[in-house]
C-alpha cells in the first residue's frame, strides 16, 4: 500500500500573520508610553534678594549690579594683559584636572546612552554546534545502541521590557541629570582653573613690584648710611650715629626673603596649573602695570546668578537625578513585563537547516512581580526620598554660600577702593615732601640726608600703594570667579565727559 502525500506541518497563526506581530508590538508601545511613577522634578525656588549688600555693607564703584550681560569672549581678556592671555592658553591646553573633568563628562555621557539603550528592544543572534550522544537506554530501549549526532543551531532572539511603571525611563532621566551635573562640574573646573591662573599671575606681578620697591628702600638705607659714615669720618658725628641706619638696613633686608619665597611659590603654583614641573615652561613674569581691568564691571542679579553659576547648577542637577531615582525605587513596587521572542533553525546537518521542519520559535510575555521581600523595596524608596531631601538642603546651602561669597568679594573691593584712595593721598604727600627736600638741598637750605629720608618715606608709601593695587587685582579676579565670569566690560559713564 503506497503512502499518501507527505503532510506539511501546520504553520502557527502567530508566524503566518504579520499583522498579529504588529498589533502586539503596537500594544507594547502604548503600554510603554504610560506615565512613569514617582515624583516629577521641579526646579527648586532659590532665595532671590534684591542685591548682595547686607546691613552696613559698602558697594564698590567698580561693580554695577544689573540684568545679565551676554558674554563677549573669555573673561580674563577684560584684565587687558597679553601675558595673562598666553599663560591662560597654556594652562587650558595642559591642565590635568581639566582633562580629567572632561573625561569624566564623556564617561557619564556614555552611561546615559547605555541607560537609554536599555529602553530599546534587545536583539541577539546565536549560532552553535555541539556533539550530542542520545541515551537510548533512558528512553526504555536498553538493547539499542546510543547514537552520537552533531547538532547545528542558528537564530535571533528579541527581548523588550515594556517598562509599564516607568522605572527604565526614570533611570534614563537620572542618567541625563547626572550628565548635566558633571557638565556643570566641568564648567566649574574650567572657571576654577582660569581664576587660579589669573590669581597667581596678579600675585606674581604684585610680589615683583613689592620686591622692587623694598629694594629701592634698601638702596636709600645704604645711601643714608654712606652719608652718616662720611659725617663720622669728617668728625661731625660719633660712630653711634650710624647704628640706626644699620638697623634699618637689616630690617629692610629681612623683608626680602619672605617675598622672594612667596614669589617662587606663586611661580610653582602657576606651573602646576599648567601641568608642568617648575622650570619646565616659560618664565612666569607679570607686571602690575600690564593689567588694566575695566573701570565698570556688570554683576548679575542674585536671581540670575542662581541660574548660571556652575556649582549651583551641579547641585540642582544632583537633586534632579535623585528625584528620578525615587521613581526608579517606586517602579520596583510594580510588576515588570518583558516580551521575549526567538526563532531558531536547528538540525543535524547544515543542509537541512533551511527547511521549515528545522524551524523553532518562542514568543510570549514574562511577568516579574514582587511578592515578599521583607520590606527591602520600600526601604529603598524611603532611602531615595531621604537622599532627595538631602540634595534639596544642599542646593539651598550652595545658593546661599554663593551669595555670601559674592557679598564678601564686593565688600573687599569697596575696602580696596577706600584704601587705595587713602594710600594714594599719602603717596602724593610723600612725593611732595620729597620734592620740597630736593629743592631745599639744591638751594642750600637742607641737608642731603633729608632728601634721602624723604625719598625713603615716599618709597614706603609707594610700596603700600603697590600692595593695595595688587590686592584689588586679586579681588577683581575673585569677583570673576564668584559671579561665574560671564561678563563683558561696560564703558565708564564719566569717561566720555
Amino acid at each position: 500500500m503506497s503512502a499518501g502525500p507527505a503532510t506539511r506541518p501546520a504553520v502557527p497563526d502567530v508566524v503566518r500573520r504579520p499583522a498579529l506581530w504588529m498589533a502586539l508590538a503596537g500594544a507594547a508601545l502604548v503600554l510603554a508610553a504610560c506615565a512613569a511613577v514617582g515624583p516629577n522634578f521641579k526646579r527648586p525656588g532659590a532665595p532671590a534678594p534684591a542685591g548682595y549688600a547686607g546691613p552696613g555693607d559698602a558697594a564698590p564703584a567698580v561693580a554695577v549690579t544689573g540684568p545679565d550681560e551676554p558674554s563677549s569672549g573669555p573673561w580674563w581678556r577684560a584684565m587687558g594683559s597679553p601675558a595673562l592671555d598666553a599663560a591662560m592658553a597654556r594652562a587650558l591646553a595642559r591642565n590635568p584636572t581639566l582633562a580629567a573633568a572632561e573625561a569624566t563628562l564623556e564617561k557619564v555621557r556614555a552611561e546615559a546612552d547605555r541607560e537609554r539603550a536599555d529602553l530599546l528592544p534587545y536583539v541577539t543572534a546565536n549560532a552553535g554546534y555541539q556533539r550530542e550522544r542520545i541515551n537510548i537506554a533512558a528512553l526504555g530501549f536498553p538493547n539499542f545502541p546510543s547514537p552520537t549526532i552533531g547538532l547545528y543551531s542558528i537564530g535571533p532572539q528579541v527581548s523588550y521590557d515594556l517598562d509599564l511603571a516607568g522605572g527604565g525611563r526614570r533611570r534614563v532621566e537620572a542618567a541625563r541629570a547626572r550628565m548635566g551635573a558633571q557638565a556643570a562640574r566641568a564648567d566649574a573646573a574650567w572657571l576654577a582653573l582660569t581664576g587660579n591662573v589669573a590669581l597667581q599671575a596678579v600675585t606674581i606681578a604684585a610680589l615683583r613690584a613689592q620686591i622692587d620697591a623694598i629694594q629701592a628702600v634698601v638702596d636709600d638705607d645704604r645711601a643714608v648710611i654712606g652719608i652718616e659714615r662720611a659725617a663720622v669720618a669728617a668728625g661731625g658725628d660719633s660712630r653711634a650715629a650710624t647704628l640706626g641706619g644699620d638697623l634699618r638696613l637689616s630690617q629692610d633686608l629681612a623683608r626680602l626673603p619672605p617675598l622672594n619665597e612667596a614669589l617662587a611659590r606663586a611661580r610653582h603654583a602657576l606651573a602646576l596649573l599648567s601641568g608642568e614641573a617648575p622650570g619646565e615652561g616659560p618664565e612666569a613674569d607679570f607686571a602690575v602695570a600690564s593689567f588694566t581691568p575695566p573701570a565698570r564691571i556688570p554683576v548679575s542679579l542674585p536671581s540670575a546668578l542662581a541660574r548660571r553659576r556652575p556649582d549651583i547648577l551641579a547641585a540642582e542637577a544632583d537633586l534632579h537625578a535623585d528625584t528620578a531615582l525615587v521613581g526608579v525605587a517606586t517602579a520596583a513596587l510594580y510588576p515588570d513585563v518583558r516580551l521575549v521572542a526567538g526563532l531558531t533553525q536547528e538540525a543535524s546537518s547544515p543542509a537541512s537547516m533551511v527547511s521549515f521542519a528545522s524551524t523553532g520559535y518562542n514568543f510570549g510575555p514574562t511577568l516579574n512581580a514582587p511578592l515578599f521581600d521583607g520590606g527591602a523595596i520600600r526601604a529603598e524608596r524611603r532611602a531615595a526620598l531621604a537622599q532627595a531631601r538631602e540634595d534639596l538642603a544642599r542646593y539651598h546651602q550652595t545658593v546661599i554660600a554663593a551669595f555670601v561669597q559674592v557679598s564678601d568679594v564686593l565688600s573687599a573691593l569697596a575696602r580696596d577702593e577706600d584704601r587705595l584712595a587713602t594710600l594714594g593721598r599719602a603717596e602724593a604727600t610723600a612725593r611732595a615732601a620729597l620734592e620740597d627736600a630736593r629743592t631745599a638741598y639744591r638751594l642750600g637750605g637742607g641737608p642731603l640726608v633729608g632728601v634721602v629720608v624723604a625719598d625713603r618715606q615716599w618709597r614706603e608709601a609707594s610700596l603700600a600703594h603697590t600692595e593695595a593695587v595688587g590686592q584689588r587685582l586679586a579681588d577683581i579676579v575673585a569677583l570673576y570667579g564668584a559671579t561665574a565670569a560671564r561678563w563683558r566690560p561696560i564703558p565708564d559713564p564719566g569717561a566720555a565727559q
